[in-house]
């Protein structure tokens, strides 16, 4: 989330009627809500609030319009000009009927989508919403129940980069996780495949987390602490061929601060997914350090440093390795 708060363009909201193990229904506005001061207030707490939370999914549209037709609807919309905004979310509404149709455990609320300026990048967002009863003082000081929008608690969102879609990015959409179930109509009713690349997304998190060691600025020891932490945790998962979670990352990782390394990992420049299985090859360099010159490479774990078996003099820029085996010695004896 930037500093600038997001600009709203459009914004309509309409109602999907559905309780668990029921049927949906949807009841559609007439036509779009003003964007006045409270559409703003509204958009940007929701913008607030999704970026806040932990644990996305990340992809872009399936290539089946048929089965999957949220890229045809934004064609349509964004670069046909064929539809009007109102058209598209009627389209969009239609194809969540079915979608959480098919979701038993899916339930109801009210769909807000909106088309924003957000940090530079031109976006759909959608959530489905719910309310929740608060307390109102009247005029004349009595307590009545308030109905209003529960947006502190917003479980089923998702965005549309448009602007990475048309600069043919890799990935443009992203959606809440949340439930198993619920997130998974959801990411179907956005047409989004979310295929993860084990390699890369696990480079990515070492990024991540390399980055946050920095931005924290920890001691040696620490920063080694954390990183051998998130090693065994993510060698456990990637020998047990089992999907990460990432708030069971950040805690065994960094236990004594784990919200200061969600909100690291959770950066929407990172795009980092959650759920993937952690390739062991890309978690080496949270052990060890590895590098090569035009006539050497070398390998060490960072106990080695701890330890005095490496030893790096800084003012000298050099690196001192004790205890060698008798074999090496031997070697480079015959050698001199």
């Amino acid at each position: 989330m930037t500093a600038t708060p997001p600009t709203v363009r459009h914004l309509v909201v309409h109602q999907l009627l559905k309780s668990p193990h029921g049927e949906a229904t949807i009841a559609l506005r007439a036509g779009e809500m003003p964007v006045n001061g409270a559409a703003q207030r509204l958009i940007e707490h929701l913008c607030q609030r999704y970026a806040g939370r932990f644990g996305k999914g990340y992809g872009r549209f399936e290539e089946d319009e048929d089965n999957f037709p949220m890229p045809r609807f934004v064609r349509q919309y964004a670069y046909d000009h064929s539809i009007d905004f109102l058209d598209l979310s009627r389209l969009m509404m239609q194809h969540l009927q079915q979608r959480a149709g098919e979701e038993q455990l899916a339930s109801g609320g009210y769909v807000l989508i909106a088309r924003i300026a957000d940090g530079g990048a031109d976006c759909l967002l959608v959530a489905l919403v719910t309310e929740v009863v608060g307390m109102a003082i009247t005029g004349d000081f009595e307590l009545v129940d308030s109905p209003q929008l529960d947006l502190d608690n917003l479980r089923v969102a998702g965005r549309i980069d448009l602007t990475a879609l048309s600069a043919g990015a890799e990935r443009y959409i992203s959606f809440l996780k949340g439930r198993g179930d619920v997130a998974n109509y959801f990411k179907l009713f956005l047409g989004c495949n979310d295929v993860r690349l084990a390699l890369k997304e696990t480079q990515k998190l070492v990024q991540g987390l390399t980055q946050f060691a920095e931005a924290e600025a920890l001691a040696q020891p620490e920063r080694d602490a954390l990183f051998e932490r998130a090693h065994q945790y993510l060698d456990e998962r990637g020998d047990e061929h089992a999907p990460l979670a990432l708030d069971e990352l950040v805690r065994r990782a960094y236990p004594d601060a784990p919200e200061r390394l969600s909100r690291a990992l959770d950066d929407e420049a990172l795009e980092l997914a959650d759920g993937f299985v952690p390739d062991r090859r890309a978690i080496k360099p949270l052990r060890r350090f590895a590098a090569n010159g035009e006539h050497w490479k070398i390998e060490f774990d960072r106990a080695s440093l701890r330890s005095g078996a490496v030893i790096y003099d800084r003012e000298r820029q050099m690196l001192i390795l004790t205890e060698l085996p008798e074999a090496l010695k031997a070697a480079l004896a015959d050698r001199s």
